[in-house]
């Protein structure tokens, strides 16, 4: 039974992934109507609209993290492993852009601050080695540069929902901009990401 309850709150998420991501306000009848379900087949799931979005973020938090590890297997070089890294995290987030707006308003930032903290303890990591090895140059700290990477990267995912960045380029102006901060120069930056893409 417990499977296929499990098997039923996915396909709700699922749903309401694409509902939320089609409509913002899309409320909780309209994702019970596009689930076909009755309404509280979705609340026995999800005690709230707001509830529903948080366990969307965990979703999207927990793809952000496997996408990172996935993109940094076997790889040396600390700017390389940046680099893969904010490009494989981008192409999670692209698809989850208007969910962390939502989240942003209900789940709170500090909760998705809390949820990327494996994402950001990972990539401080790169970052270290990399100061370590004078890959990097920064006044800034590994953890403090960690977190310029993640406010990056939902600045842009900003900026792209906003009409200001064509998402296409998003993703590479992402991992550019996230070696400048970490103090590889502009140029050597383009040329890595370029050969990645």
């Amino acid at each position: 039974m417990a499977g296929r309850a499990d098997a039923n709150r996915r396909r709700i998420m699922d749903i309401a992934l694409a509902e939320l991501l089609r409509d913002a306000d899309a409320s909780m009848d309209q994702i019970a109507r596009a689930a076909g379900v009755v309404r509280r087949t979705v609340y026995g799931h999800f005690p709230s609209r707001d509830a529903l979005i948080g366990a969307l973020t965990d979703d999207a938090a927990e793809a952000v993290a496997e996408a990172q590890a996935a993109a940094l297997q076997g790889v040396d070089d600390p700017a390389e492993a940046l680099a893969r890294s904010m490009l494989a995290v981008w192409d999670i987030a692209d698809g989850y852009r208007l969910l962390i707006s939502l989240a942003q308003r209900s789940v709170t930032v500090e909760g998705i601050h809390r949820r990327m903290a494996p994402v950001r303890h990972e990539c401080t990591a790169i970052l270290q080695r990399g100061l370590d090895e004078g890959r990097f140059v920064s006044p800034l700290p590994a953890e403090a540069l960690a977190y310029v990477r993640e406010q990056l990267l939902f600045g842009l995912m900003q900026a792209v929902n906003d009409g200001v960045l064509p998402p296409e380029q998003a993703g590479r102006s992402a991992a550019v901009t996230a070696l400048t901060a970490a103090g590889v120069p502009a140029r050597e930056a383009g040329e890595l990401v370029a050969g990645l893409t």
